[in-house]
């Protein structure tokens, strides 16, 4: 039975890449339909998926002890709030491939926060992939418009502070939610922010106007709330699964394939691609495989 099993796994690995690949594509065309305006399209992604999960937060709630919801409330902020409202405004000035490639510098920032912070010691082949990815980000910011590096990281900067907002809430999760579920972390990150995100919807950006004027707020509104639904609600539980059914080691090889999704769908968008960029591309994923490697392990204290 569990050899006829065994390609589950692999379906579930394969579907996020697809999903989460596709991810910065939605966003871009979601910019579109409300005419570029990073707040609306921000918090629109965190308010529809707010509203998928409450259900399940509903469910759980007796799950969560006191102790839990200061630090539920640091990683809604970090890891939910502030990466949707940073990577909309990024895609004002950068390709959606762009935005996807320099997402897989996650792991290399994980590792940098967990080596100054939470006492991580890493094998040396960990350090040398720091460097190359971080290798590959300048490298790629600089060449992809006519080496207009000030332009360009004007603009990436956001999904770089993004990706380090997403790796210290994989360190303060792993150190301080041991005890608590991985879905009822991810349900509970959004029902704190879910109301104050609304209200900012609602009565501090021009949503509503938006809607009123014409088909295209419309269509951007379908194209965020599949981007919330399937990428963001539905996504994080099976990858919670798929950290269940098989490793951690698993899961995250997530990562390395998701610019590549990103970049054919920005191909087939009209975005330009030089081949160039393959390089910076390979230092970057190549950083990532080696911050992955098994090897490093926890200093004790004392």
């Amino acid at each position: 039975m569990q050899s006829k099993q065994a390609y589950i796994p692999w379906l579930i690995l394969f579907g996020l890449v697809l999903t989460w690949g596709s991810s910065f594509i939605l966003i871009k065309q979601g910019l579109e339909g409300f005419s570029g305006d990073s707040r609306v399209v921000g918090a629109l992604r965190i308010v529809i998926t707010f509203l998928v999960l409450l259900p399940f937060a509903l469910r759980r709630l007796s799950r969560v002890k006191r102790k839990h919801w200061g630090v539920l409330v640091i990683v809604g902020i970090i890891s939910n709030a502030a990466p949707a409202f940073l990577f909309a405004h990024a895609q004002t000035g950068i390709d959606s491939n762009m935005a996807g490639i320099l997402n897989s510098l996650t792991p290399l920032f994980t590792l940098l926060i967990g080596l100054w912070f939470f006492h991580i010691k890493p094998k040396w082949f960990n350090i040398a992939g720091v460097f190359a990815g971080l290798a590959g980000a300048i490298g790629l910011i600089h060449y992809s418009g006519d080496g207009g590096f000030t332009f360009n990281f004007s603009y990436a900067i956001y999904v770089l502070i993004a990706t380090i907002c997403y790796a210290a809430a994989v360190n303060i999760i792993k150190t301080y939610l041991a005890d608590l579920d991985a879905v009822s972390i991810t349900v509970f990150s959004f029902l704190i922010i879910g109301v104050p995100v609304c209200i900012f919807l609602f009565f501090f950006t021009d949503f509503l106007d938006y809607l009123s004027v014409g088909k295209e707020a419309w269509e951007g509104l379908a194209y965020i709330s599949i981007l919330a639904i399937a990428g963001t609600a539905i996504a994080l539980i099976f990858f919670n699964m798929l950290i269940k059914m098989t490793s951690a080691l698993f899961a995250a090889s997530v990562t390395y394939m998701i610019p590549v999704v990103a970049i054919i769908w920005g191909i087939i968008d009209g975005e330009i691609f030089e081949w160039n960029y393959l390089i910076w591309i390979i230092l970057i994923l190549g950083g990532v495989y080696l911050v992955n490697v098994k090897g490093f392990k926890i200093k004790k204290k004392g």
